[in-house]
């Protein structure tokens, strides 16, 4: 089991780097998670990353990547929602790298 260093306190991690706890997400955890992947979250980030927890309180699942870009293109429109730009900010793997920041399960259908 890893961990991950936010403030004073310890959060757990599994062994792909998503959080054991749910609970322990936060906007701090979030700027953690992507720093240790070399990201610094921006605005365009954050929306993503908010939009893919409004969809797991709805649905209690991690999208895949295909239902993420049509979820996405659904609330925010054709210009984000599509892969060209989910890919430029989640570096190629946008369903498992944004929930991993969003402190959600890795999708079932991502290795």
């Amino acid at each position: 089991m890893n961990s991950l260093t936010v403030g004073a306190r310890a959060v757990l991690l599994d062994k792909d780097g998503f959080l054991v706890e749910l609970s322990d997400w936060s906007l701090e955890v979030a700027s953690a998670l992507a720093a240790a992947e070399d990201i610094e979250l921006s605005p365009e980030h954050w929306e993503i990353l908010e939009l893919l927890r409004g969809f797991y309180d709805e649905y209690q699942l991690s999208p895949a990547t295909r239902p993420l870009i049509k979820y996405t293109a659904l609330k925010l429109g054709p210009e984000k929602g599509n892969s060209l730009h989910l890919n430029r900010l989640f570096k190629g793997t946008p369903a498992k790298l944004a929930a991993k920041l969003a402190g959600l399960p890795k999708p079932t259908n991502c290795l």
